[in-house]
């Protein structure tokens, strides 16, 4: 296996349980507290989640069996290839061998499929008719679409006014695919023709998204909604990549030094690095980095708080880091990392110091997009370039020390659908975007008067 270029696993070797990693947490994560600022409890989801996915929310258990109907439909594409980017390698001269976990093969062409095939089987199985949703960069949208047309549900996505308008062509997949897919804000919810009265030009933000997704959702019995990132079980559902990944490595003989994913609400960084932070855990010695951006830098300079996980406050609220809830973000191209808040796990990690976290500027990732293009062949969405400009780094850093180092990272999606914002970049129409200290203490500031998580 010495000149292998991918690892891929037989079908019968895709993963039967996922991994949930609160079952090994050193400290328990603080719960999700409602309006009174007291911890809420299972019926208290109910109008928004089927129970069946509320007892995944909160569960302890370590393993948690997937069921049939959901493997046969993630049997369309997984186990996903893992690679092994050797040219990218020479063309660097570096000693460190990198590998990627190749999530872009999946129909929608991102690592989302993963939780969206689970969600719409359980809503299904609990009679819901139709689930709403949010959508940043549109990979989310995309990918519940695709689910809910194999599951037989009606779809409903609010997506971000800012990528509705950069990428038409995720709004067109979802249309394919049988689901309606309006710009956010609108003026079908409450939440979203306050915002337009405020701010008519608003390029929208995945919190408002959220707003108006749930209001939509418990306004309507035969509905609930449906979130592609930040909540636990969405975490959950995503750990097949890093099993997938270690059965894939330990064929090869290899072990990574380091584990790297771009992050924005945590569900890909997760997926690839939770099973391995098992090991790290239980004393493995290795690295895992959290790549977000500088635009929107949530683990790197915005506080542990408690907020809520959208604009108009209808959502429960959640310890994590946070830039608050009423952060628009810079339009940025990497829609999918355009979040305010960083996943309640991923962010209890960072606190835990299993994990580490860096923020990067959007032209050194596109340039490492290009690099990757013109040497691995793929397209990376933006989203994806933030890991890949991470392990250029950690590569670069191998050769300077002349170590040799195992790196393993999420490609968590192609960039076919994002091909504008790479026409931008070759125009020179993009620039890097630095949050002012004065721009980041006012959107935190909405966080002042709610509970605080326990600090230690």
């Amino acid at each position: 296996m010495s000149d292998f270029t991918k690892v891929v696993l037989n079908d019968d070797e895709i993963p039967r349980q996922w991994y949930n990693i609160v079952a090994d947490l050193k400290n328990p994560l603080p719960p999700p507290l409602g309006p009174n600022g007291k911890p809420i409890n299972p019926d208290d989801l109910a109008p928004v989640f089927p129970m069946n996915l509320v007892e995944q929310e909160v569960s302890t258990e370590r393993w948690i069996d997937i069921p049939e109907p959901i493997l046969e439909k993630l049997s369309l594409w997984r186990p996903s290839p893992l690679y092994r980017a050797r040219n990218l390698e020479r063309a660097l001269g570096t000693p460190a061998r990198i590998y990627y976990k190749n999530e872009g093969v999946s129909p929608p062409g991102s690592h989302k499929p993963n939780t969206a095939i689970a969600q719409a089987y359980y809503n299904k199985e609990f009679g819901v008719k139709r689930i709403t949703t949010e959508t940043g960069a549109g990979q989310w949208g995309s990918a519940l679409a695709m689910a809910c047309c194999q599951f037989g549900l009606e779809c409903r996505v609010y997506m971000v006014r800012i990528s509705f308008d950069q990428k038409p062509f995720r709004k067109y997949m979802m249309q394919v695919w049988g689901a309606e897919c309006i710009a956010s804000p609108s003026d079908r919810t409450r939440s979203g023709r306050a915002i337009l009265e405020k701010d008519p030009d608003t390029p929208g933000s995945l919190g408002i998204a959220i707003s108006e997704a749930v209001e939509d959702a418990v306004s309507d019995e035969n509905a609930r909604y449906s979130l592609g990132s930040v909540l636990n079980h969405v975490l959950m559902h995503q750990t097949v990549i890093g099993l997938e990944a270690k059965t894939q490595l330990r064929k090869v003989g290899e072990y990574p030094d380091v584990v790297i994913g771009c992050a924005g609400g945590g569900s890909n960084f997760a997926g690839l690095s939770f099973p391995f932070l098992y090991d790290k855990i239980n004393g493995r010695d290795m690295r895992v980095v959290a790549v977000e951006p500088a635009a929107c830098p949530t683990m790197t300079r915005a506080p542990y708080a408690y907020d809520h996980g959208d604009v108009a406050g209808l959502t429960p609220l959640l310890a994590m880091h946070s830039l608050g809830h009423t952060f628009v973000p810079p339009p940025i191209h990497a829609g999918g990392l355009r979040y305010h808040g960083m996943a309640p796990l991923v962010s209890h990690c960072l606190r835990e110091n299993l994990i580490e976290a860096v923020a990067l500027h959007q032209l050194e990732c596109y340039a490492a997009a290009v690099q990757w293009a013109r040497t691995e062949g793929f397209i990376p969405a933006p989203e994806t370039s933030h890991a890949i400009a991470q392990v250029i780094r950690e590569a670069r850093q191998a050769k300077e020390e002349g170590k040799e180092k195992v790196i393993l990272f999420n490609w968590s999606g192609h960039g076919l659908m994002d091909l504008t914002g790479y026409a931008a970049y070759f125009d020179g129409k993009l620039s890097d975007y630095e949050m002012p200290e004065d721009e980041l203490q006012k959107y935190i500031g909405v966080m002042k008067d709610l509970p605080k998580p326990p600090t230690g």
